[in-house]
């Protein structure tokens, strides 16, 4: 039995590819780079989830990957590699201004609401986090909300997980479920501190690295059958 959902936000409660798009296209229009086609996006984000890779693995610190991301993608660009602190800063503003649910997500933990505990874990920056969970209104249905920034380690360090832990105080871990779309963070994560495990997996891609996934999904209105 499931008493307790640890939802990741990215890419699983909202589409982040959306947020990052308009996001990304509408500082090119401000700092008159052009336009930024979906063949710049998607090496974006390639070079982004490296970065990302690199910060679950500690090689790398938040802040570091943050602008190192923008940096290496600017010059590979020709674009001004000087502004990428700047650009990402505002970045972080502008991904809450794009909310787009995945798979009516609002609607489904608003129905979970009283019947278990909800919170969010996450690896966003608190700029960007904070405000998706403000405006989508997916923050005042959570019993609580851990951001990595706060804490001081991201997933899937099972320091994350031990804070989350002592604050919620879960009175059987295997009644605890994470839901993300992340093998790297969520659910190894989720296997680090022995929870069950929820891959959101809409796109239906490959299962990789060695990982214990208890659940897969494409629907987010699969967990209604897993609890």
């Amino acid at each position: 039995m499931v008493t307790t959902l640890l939802w990741d936000v990215d890419g699983t409660l909202l589409d982040f590819a959306a947020a990052e798009k308009n996001a990304i296209r509408n500082l090119f229009q401000k700092y008159g780079f052009g336009s930024c086609s979906d063949e710049m996006l998607k090496r974006y984000s390639q070079i982004n989830k490296i970065y990302w890779e690199r910060l679950e693995r500690k090689e790398l610190t938040k802040p570091e990957i943050l602008i190192k991301r923008f940096e290496d993608f600017f010059d590979a660009e020709g674009l001004d590699v000087t502004v990428a602190a700047e650009f990402n800063e505002k970045y972080q503003s502008s991904l809450g201004d794009t909310i787009v649910f995945c798979d009516d997500s609002y609607n489904i933990v608003k129905s979970l609401c009283g019947k278990v505990k909800q919170y969010v874990v996450s690896n966003g920056t608190i700029t960007a986090q904070s405000k998706k969970l403000r405006l989508s209104g997916l923050g005042e249905l959570m019993d609580g909300i851990f951001l990595s920034e706060q804490l001081g380690v991201e997933k899937p360090d099972v320091h994350f997980f031990d804070q989350v832990f002592a604050e919620i105080r879960p009175s059987d871990k295997s009644q605890v479920m994470i839901i993300g779309d992340s093998l790297t963070s969520d659910i190894q994560g989720g296997n680090h501190v022995g929870i069950t495990t929820c891959w959101y997996n809409p796109e239906n891609k490959p299962r990789q690295g060695n990982v214990k996934i208890d659940h897969e999904i494409t629907d987010l209105h699969a967990i209604y059958r897993l609890i």
